[in-house]
Order: C-alpha cells, then structure tokens, then sequence
C-alpha cells in the first residue's frame, strides 16, 4: 500500500519542519484534506510551501501555503 507524504519547505525549497507532525496517510484525499485543515498553523511555524509525494515519487509540488491576496 502506498504512504502519501508531504515535505514542507521555504520559499527557496529548503526543507523544514512542520508545526504540526503530519502521519502517513493511505490516500492522496486523506493528505489533502489534512493539509486544508492546518494549513495556517505549518504557515505560521515557518513552511511557505508543500509538495506531495506518493512513497518517492514527487506527485505534485511546491503548493504555497501563502492565500492568495484578493
């Protein structure tokens, strides 16, 4: 079974370690609806953005975390 995992970094890319300790998650939803609900908190612990990977494939990435100003 696939672990889906994200790895969260500065704007430059570098890695860092995120405010809130994701777990391994077994569907691509399940990681996304945990980044939507704290997003604002890996934000506010220094992560400007995310990429998503499927065991180690990189699926997607880098997603800012920053809103987008209206």
């Amino acid at each position: 079974m696939a672990a889906w995992t994200w790895r969260f970094e500065k704007a430059d890319g570098a890695e860092v370690q995120p405010a809130v300790q994701p777990e391994e998650f077994t569907t691509q939803g399940d990681a996304e609806s945990w980044v939507g609900e704290n997003w604002k908190a890996l934000l506010e612990g220094g992560a400007d953005q995310v990429r998503l990977y499927e065991d180690s494939t990189e699926i997607y990435g880098p997603m800012s975390l920053h809103a987008e100003q209206a």
